[in-house]
C-alpha cells in the first residue's frame, strides 16, 4: 500500500513538471500577449515632447527615452552617431540573442521638419507631429521589445533610424540614418521588416512594390492567417523608405506601410487619428511572422 502511495505521487508530481515544461515552452515561444493600449499610450507619451525634429529638445528626448526603456526590458543597446548633411543622426540598435536567423525590425523616430503637403498654405513651415508618421512605429516596434522573449532562438535586431523624414520632393535627403547604418553593416541579415505609418484609424496596407515578393508574401499570409484584412496582398505604391538603402545593398527587405493616409506630413497627423485596433493588427502580424521564422 505503501509503494502504491509513493508510486502515485512520483507520477502525479511527473505529470505536473510535464504540464508546467509544455507552459513554459508555450510561454516562450508567446510570453506575453501583444497590448495594443499600452502601444497606444507609447504613441501619445512621444507627441508629449512635441514634434521630433532633428536637432529639437523633443528629438534628444524621445532618444533618450528609447535607449532607457530597451535597456529595461533587457535588450543590449548600442547608439551609432555621425554627421550628415549638416545633421547629427543617431540610430538606436537593440539587440537580443545571436546567430541565425538574423532579423532586423526598423523604424524612423524622427518627424518631419515642415508639413509640405498642408492644405493650408499657412501650415507648410510648421513641423508636424507625425502620429502615424514615426511614433506608431516606433510604439510597435517597442511593444515588441516587451514582448520578444529573452532566450529567442534567433538573433533580433530592433533599429530605430534617425533623419529618414525629412527629404524633398527631387528625392533628396531621404533615410539618411537607415542609409548610414547599412553602409556600416557588418554581415547579411536574413531579413529587414521596415514598420512605417501603421497606427491609422482606417487602416489598409498594400504590399510595397520595391520590397522582397517572397518576404511580401509571408507576411501577407501571415496576416491572412490571423484574418486581419487590414493587410492587402495586392500591389499599389512602390516607395522610397527605411526599407530601400537594405534593398540596394542586396539584402532581403519589405516595408510595412499604409501609404493611402490623407494627414501625411501635414500638422494634422495627430493622435486623434491613431487606433490602437491598428497598432494590435500590426503588432500581432509581426510577432507571429517572427516566431514561425524562417517559413
Amino acid at each position: 500500500m505503501i509503494r502504491y502511495k509513493r508510486f502515485l505521487v512520483v507520477a502525479f508530481s511527473l505529470i505536473l513538471i510535464i504540464i508546467f515544461t509544455i507552459f513554459i515552452l508555450q510561454r516562450n515561444k508567446y510570453p506575453l500577449e501583444f497590448n495594443a493600449e499600452r502601444a497606444y499610450q507609447d504613441v501619445a507619451y512621444q507627441l508629449s515632447f512635441g514634434p521630433r525634429t532633428m536637432g529639437s529638445e523633443a528629438h534628444e528626448k524621445v532618444a533618450e527615452w528609447l535607449i532607457n526603456s530597451l535597456r529595461e526590458q533587457g535588450w543590449q543597446v548600442d547608439t551609432q552617431e555621425t554627421f550628415l548633411s549638416g545633421n547629427k543622426v543617431t540610430n538606436i540598435i537593440a539587440k537580443r540573442g545571436d546567430g541565425t536567423p538574423w532579423v532586423i525590425l526598423g523604424s524612423h523616430y524622427d518627424s518631419r521638419t515642415f508639413a509640405d503637403q498642408d492644405p493650408n498654405l499657412a501650415n507648410r513651415k510648421k513641423p508636424v507631429m507625425g502620429a502615424d508618421d514615426g511614433a506608431s512605429s516606433v510604439a510597435v516596434l517597442l511593444e515588441l521589445a516587451r514582448v520578444i522573449p529573452k532566450n529567442i532562438n534567433k538573433q533580433i535586431w530592433l533599429v530605430f533610424f534617425d533623419n529618414e523624414d525629412n527629404g524633398t520632393s527631387s528625392g533628396t535627403g531621404w533615410a539618411i540614418g537607415s542609409s548610414y547604418f547599412v553602409s556600416q553593416l557588418v554581415g547579411m541579415p536574413d531579413s529587414v521588416v521596415i514598420l512605417d505609418m501603421v497606427g491609422d484609424k482606417d487602416l489598409n496596407i498594400y504590399m510595397e512594390r520595391n520590397s522582397n515578393p517572397q518576404l511580401n508574401d509571408e507576411i501577407w499570409s501571415t496576416a491572412k492567417s490571423l484574418r486581419y484584412s487590414q493587410f492587402i496582398a495586392s500591389y499599389k505604391y512602390g516607395l522610397l523608405d527605411d526599407h530601400t538603402p537594405f534593398i540596394q545593398a542586396g539584402i532581403t527587405a519589405a516595408d510595412i506601410i499604409d501609404f493611402n493616409y490623407p494627414y501625411w506630413h501635414t500638422t494634422q497627423d495627430t493622435l486623434d487619428k491613431i487606433s490602437a485596433n491598428s497598432l494590435m493588427v500590426v503588432g500581432e502580424t509581426v510577432l507571429t511572422w517572427l516566431n514561425e521564422y524562417p517559413k
